[in-house]
């Protein structure tokens, strides 16, 4: 009985199968770097608001603590909107006339609140407390970045899970002094045994708990 395919036929299966897994692999790569992009996440994308309102201006140049404008970042989950009495209260002597804060003023004769547009935005499954993690030592740039240094603010970090569990796996190497919580040059420390043995006091200081409960689905996920 003659032969129905040729001897190159094996070839064709071989570079198909291979070629199958090939693509493959190379789609799922490309959907890893897609979730992963700022394109999905949002990192790095500037969010115009409906004033321009500088946070390098007013943390920077000016020294405003983050706590004048979100006053209920240490008692609340939310770290709180600024009303538009915050920005009045300096605001009726300085720069009071000026057009860029027609809004501010028009808002506060009003009483109709500015309408922010939500930079960081967590999916409703996840659950986040600024108090808690401010409380255990967490700063302010460690999640936001060098907001004083931003005059349009943007999402510094992925906000993805596999960020979170990064912390929370080794709260040591992240968490500061209390003193240093709203220092924005503060950096996270590096793999020195001093600098770990630090972090390994302040844990224990602050009563954190051990990653396999901050680590736990239902920590975050109520």
């Amino acid at each position: 009985m003659p032969q129905i395919f040729r001897h190159s036929t094996n070839y064709l299966a071989r570079a198909t199968i291979f070629g199958a897994i090939f693509i493959l692999l190379a789609a799922l790569w490309v959907t890893a770097e897609i979730t992963r992009s700022g394109w999905n996440t949002g990192q790095y994308i500037e969010r115009q608001q409906p004033i321009q309102f500088s946070h390098k201006h007013h943390v920077g140049d000016d020294g405003i603590d983050c706590r004048y404008c979100h006053t209920t970042v240490e008692t609340s989950a939310s770290a709180g909107i600024p009303s538009t009495q915050i920005c009045m209260n300096c605001h009726k002597q300085i720069w009071a006339d000026s057009p860029y804060l027609e809004p501010v003023r028009a808002s506060f004769k009003t009483g109709k609140p500015l309408e922010w547009i939500r930079v960081h935005d967590l999916p409703d499954f996840a659950y986040f407390n600024h108090s808690i993690h401010v409380a255990k030592g967490v700063g302010c740039s460690t999640c936001h970045g060098r907001i004083d240094q931003m005059p349009v603010v943007s999402q510094t970090q992925s906000l993805q899970m596999e960020w979170c569990l990064e912390c929370h796996r080794a709260p040591e190497k992240f968490i500061r002094p209390k003193d240093q919580i709203f220092n924005m040059e503060w950096r996270e420390r590096n793999s020195s045994k001093d600098e770990i043995a630090q972090g390994v006091d302040l844990k224990a200081k602050y009563h954190i708990q051990g990653a396999n409960l901050l680590t736990s689905c239902s920590t975050c996920h109520r």
